[in-house]
């Protein structure tokens, strides 16, 4: 044979099933022997035996002529570290396995701003009492700025709501989530146990004043003929919960915090509306072209779970708060 690389060579290439295929040649004394126990050709198990001698620069096995094969002196050496090489590969496919079914590592989610406080901390709790191998980073951001995050692949997937998605995002629906009135508790309105849009026309409306939820608002009133009349307006929900509280008018939400007070400790009151308004999915969006490792598979999972049970937080059934 030619001679190929030798022993010092710094680019000596085998692959383990060249390994394999020499292992089991070796202990069957035989290249047929060997290609039935492999579930291989014998012209594929003889031609990786020849590949693995070419690329170690040695001969492996005397060939005798109708009596199969013994090793060599070196075959004999090369044997015993391919079979503790082998066992050691076979060990290492065991941990991966391990590794997979308990997923581990970097999850960065993104969440809507208004979704944050209220939604995220007992899923990500929730999740990481199951899972707590996973290395979570949160981003808080408005709907916007979450598309693009994903789009630049800052974050693998963002818990929020269906606006503005395009055919670049798979969005995984949690839960459809109808808007509704807040409401302080002094608000003449606010006994009543459902209200419809076109009795709001002369009250004071507190915007939440994000991109696309403004726009998603607005569309709700287009729809009922109605034109608001914008008193405040402000990008962070529980100010708008506190300004409501305080009396400065009413605004609409999907989301259901879990207390029924402001941050001031004011009491709120949440009331149905009346009449068809499109609801929003609650969900998770991630980047339809890029692979999904097993934590986020696993955190859509998770949220799925609680979800089809009940208890994802925020995402309670319509009630006052």
């Amino acid at each position: 044979m030619s001679p190929g690389p030798r022993r010092g060579d710094a680019d000596i290439r085998f692959t383990l099933r060249q390994l394999r295929c020499f292992v089991a040649v070796a202990e069957e004394g035989g290249v047929t022997a060997a290609a039935e126990r492999l579930a291989l050709s014998p012209s594929s198990v003889s031609a990786a035996v020849a590949q693995l001698e070419q690329a170690l620069g040695l001969d492996l096995l005397i060939r005798h002529h109708a009596r199969g094969v013994t090793p060599t002196r070196a075959g004999e050496r090369v044997l015993a570290e391919a079979r503790d090489l082998l066992m050691r590969a076979g060990a290492l496919g065991d941990l991966a396995g391990e590794l997979a079914a308990f997923p581990s590592g970097p999850l960065a989610i993104g969440c809507l701003v208004t979704l944050a406080p209220v939604v995220l901390p007992g899923l990500l709790a929730s999740f990481l009492t199951r899972f707590p191998a996973v290395e979570p980073q949160f981003h808080e951001a408005d709907q916007s700025a979450l598309l693009e995050l994903l789009a630049r692949g800052r974050i693998d997937l963002a818990l929020t709501y269906d606006l503005g998605l395009d055919d670049r995002v798979d969005f995984a629906p949690l839960r459809s989530l109808p808007p509704h009135v807040l409401f302080g508790e002094d608000h003449p309105l606010a006994g009543r146990k459902r209200v419809a849009l076109g009795e709001l026309a002369g009250h004071g409306y507190v915007l939440l004043d994000l991109p696309l939820s403004r726009e998603y608002f607005a569309g709700l009133f287009a729809e009922a003929g109605v034109e608001p009349r914008i008193v405040a307006r402000s990008p962070h929900f529980e100010l708008v919960r506190s300004l409501v509280a305080n009396g400065f008018g009413y605004t609409l939400a999907n989301i259901r915090p879990g207390s029924g007070t402001a941050g001031d400790g004011r009491r709120l009151v949440a009331v149905e509306l009346d009449g068809a308004a499109r609801a929003l999915a609650l969900g998770l969006a991630m980047p339809r072209a890029r692979p999904r490792s097993q934590a986020v598979r696993a955190f859509v999972e998770h949220a799925a779970e609680l979800a089809a049970g009940g208890r994802l937080p925020g995402a309670t059934e319509p009630r006052t708060l």
